[in-house]
């Protein structure tokens, strides 16, 4: 099968596809870029599989367009065989899950992206920026296949087009015809879904040179091509001529095509045309909203007064791409998916990611005596594969003889510092953090308020002495050489930020914490028994070994060895500090002492986490790269927007504000975001008249907006949460 898979991949590239690979027995990309790293090189793919001989095989879409049907049973076309017959003309593979992939290449002139339902439930297609699993991959045991008479034998010019009634959909989005009914009379038309388009274009804010530029760029692109569902090519323009001008500088064309594209490509967390299907999508109050209801007598209150919504962009959870590191932090990762029963790649990351950090505490610096303690804390549901990480990283430690380094949970302030001064580089496994956070914020005594003190002075006293408490009977009480702090927490998003309060958002330990957020639950599997890779265990037990400094084991006193950054690294490392003192000086003008507190830890944390791209890429002679930069400020510009986010839709400033987050986070949930007025009271548990204070305060903030649908004898009223690309809380 090894060999099987080699020679497939150079047989595809030989034909003219290019291809790269994938995860043993998954379909995650093992190259950094992903299928941007794909090519027809016959020597760098047989270097690709000489390096993973059980990768699969990553092929990548662009000029062609796959129709992706997921599900064996699925019902897409069982009635219009004439149409189901025309896919036949198409190479069709089939998938290990019962579903199929038909290859087509794209016609000339189009330029046709990623969509995901488009053109039906679970019937996505992949194009320009995107990439299929092809045969004879596996992924659960069960291999990818050609079907019998349809097999992929071509090159990209022998394809088929696809047939005349998909390119009319995917030019124009009209799926599941001709059964769709007539839309009613009331409904938007093209134009005013246009001119809605437009007006909340002019409403968003122009972006700015730096990172923050970037997402604001692309959050306006995504609101037109998936917001509102129009054309890329329509979008470009509309971005060219009604944003780009506001923009200083302005971008360039290709820059713009380059977000449409990737707009149109990546998944997002809400269905294709959500800004398009509201009744009242944000529009400026001098916009004539005239004809666009779509619910026959119904009456949208306040809708002439909707505004964008107010609070931080949502730049939604990490995108995959980011989710990679190259050598032992993504060895370790592949090794944890390969054997959770319920794979799950945010927290296979995150743990490989606080094991790296820990295995290189006190042992590595940067040039500016940055190290590699971090706090990391991974969201995820209950059961969707939060364990397996932390009994990898057990497993690890313990095979390169540390694993008494290795806590599970700390009870006090004063516990963390004696595990520390017996053992100066630790990781701690913690599970369910928010409870702790909980114990911090209630706490009558000092015990808990210790944890959060312990927490935060730890951290910053990496690269010098933390000096122990005073204990009776000790005159000297002694001192923590460099002690190197690691935290892996685990804990269900929403009580997380349930969890945390407005003071630990100002005092910095928000600031310090880096958030990742699970996907969705996958398909579980069958437990499976597998010994940890050699490379992994003698990577693990170098560490271990590696000692610079002066002393013994026992009395050892560490010099970090400096890894050295590249000049082009040490240039976007200070591009990355100038942004983000850019965002602090924009906080600190607007009063905003969260935004201050956070944005003032970006530039460290990117440091921190270039240096754990280095040394796991190369322990034994790294050197900081501008990939590694590029990676860490990424992620970390991406993650700090994140919890700039999260915590504005979740932490009260006081009792009041609580119960506006508890209304709006009670309407995101609904669905349709909406519920009636006698629903919504009673989830609310209020009185009458609290709620309706409640109510008009959401109202006149432009967050709520009431709909009134006469009936006879009592009009029906309702709720409904205003939407936009930010889906910001109540402020």
């Amino acid at each position: 099968m090894t060999d099987f898979l080699s020679d497939a991949a150079l047989a595809y590239a030989r034909m003219g596809y290019p291809v790269f690979p994938c995860a043993p027995g998954g379909k995650t990309p093992i190259t950094k870029h992903g299928c941007k790293d794909a090519t027809t090189d016959e020597a760098r793919i047989t270097a690709w599989w000489q390096k993973h001989p059980n990768a699969n095989i990553g092929l990548a879409t662009a000029g062609l367009i796959v129709v992706d049907v997921d599900g064996a049973e699925n019902p897409w076309l069982a009635d219009q065989p004439d149409r189901r017959q025309t896919l036949c003309a198409a190479p069709l593979s089939l998938t290990p899950s019962g579903g199929r992939h038909h290859v087509f290449r794209q016609p000339d002139g189009k330029s046709w992206g990623n969509s995901s339902g488009k053109l039906a439930p679970k019937v996505d297609t992949r194009g320009n920026g995107g990439y299929i699993v092809a045969p004879p991959s596996v992924v659960d045991g069960k291999a990818y296949r050609w079907a019998d008479g349809l097999e992929f034998l071509t090159s990209p010019n022998g394809l088929p087009e696809p047939p005349p009634w998909l390119v009319e959909i995917l030019d124009h989005g009209r799926g599941r015809e001709p059964e769709q009914p007539v839309a009613p009379v009331s409904a938007p038309r093209c134009d005013d879904v246009e001119r809605r388009a437009v007006a909340y274009l002019d409403a968003m804010p122009p972006s700015v040179s730096g990172q923050g530029g970037h997402n604001a760029a692309y959050a306006a692109a995504t609101a037109m091509v998936h917001g509102f569902g129009l054309a890329p090519d329509r979008a470009l323009t509309l971005l060219l001529t009604r944003f780009n001008p506001r923009c200083r500088p302005p971008w360039s064309e290709r820059e713009l095509r380059h977000k449409v594209e990737d707009a149109a490509s990546k998944p997002h967390g809400r269905p294709l045309g959500w800004l398009r299907d509201q009744e009242s999508a944000p529009i400026p109050a001098d916009v004539d909203i005239s004809g666009i209801l779509t619910k026959a007598g119904t009456v949208t209150v306040g809708a002439n007064n909707a505004k964008p919504p107010s609070g931080p962009p949502d730049p939604g959870p990490m995108p995959d791409e980011l989710l990679r590191v190259p050598g032992f932090i993504g060895e370790v990762m592949d090794y944890c998916l390969d054997t959770a029963p319920y794979p799950n790649p945010v927290m296979a990351f995150a743990g490989a990611l606080s094991l790296q950090a820990f295995l290189a505490g006190r042992r590595v610096r940067d040039p500016g005596d940055n190290r590699t303690n971090i706090y990391l804390l991974g969201l995820a549901h209950s059961s969707a594969g939060k364990d397996e990480p932390r009994k990898v990283n057990a497993r690890i430690a313990h095979a390169a003889g540390i694993a008494d380094r290795v806590g599970l949970r700390f009870a006090s302030g004063e516990g963390i510092q004696d595990a520390l001064f017996l053992s100066p580089c630790m990781l701690f496994q913690t599970d369910e953090i928010d409870g702790i956070l909980q114990s911090i914020n209630k706490a009558r005594d000092a015990r808990h308020e210790a944890i959060m003190s312990t927490l935060l002075t730890m951290y910053s006293s990496a690269n010098s002495v933390y000096p122990m408490r005073r204990k009776a009977g000790r005159e000297n009480p002694g001192v923590i050489d460099q002690p190197c702090l690691v935290i892996f927490g685990t804990a269900t998003p929403k009580h997380y930020y349930d969890a945390l309060s407005e003071r630990m958002l100002t005092n910095g330990f928000f600031a310090r914490m880096l958030i990742l957020e699970s996907r969705p639950r996958g398909a579980g599997r069958e437990p499976r028994i597998r010994d940890l890779p050699a490379r992994i265990v003698e990577a693990a037990r170098w560490w271990a070994e590696f000692t610079p400094g002066t002393g013994n084991l026992a009395n050892w006193h560490p010099i970090p060895v400096v890894v050295e950054q590249t000049e082009e690294a040490q240039r976007l490392l200070v591009e990355m500090r100038l942004s983000a003192e850019a965002e602090y000086a924009r906080a600190e003008g607007q009063g905003d002492e969260v935004g201050t507190t956070v944005w003032g830890r970006v530039s460290e944390q990117v440091r921190k986490l270039a240096l754990i791209h280095a040394v796991s890429e190369n322990r034994v002679s790294p050197r900081i790269g501008a990939e590694a930069v590029r990676w860490a400020s990424a992620f970390v510009m991406h993650q700090t927007r994140r919890m700039l986010f999260m915590a504005a839709g979740h932490v009260a400033e006081n009792p009041f504000h609580a119960e506006c987050l508890r209304a709006v986070e009670k309407l995101r949930s609904a669905p349709g975001r909406e519920l009636p007025h006698s629903v919504l009271l009673k989830r609310m548990k209020m009185d009458a008249k609290n709620f309706a204070v409640l109510i008009e305060t959401l109202r006149q903030q432009g967050e709520v907006e009431i709909v009134t649908t006469p009936r006879p004898g009592a009009h029906f009223r309702s709720y409904r949460l205003v939407g936009g690309v930010n889906d910001g809380g109540a402020k």
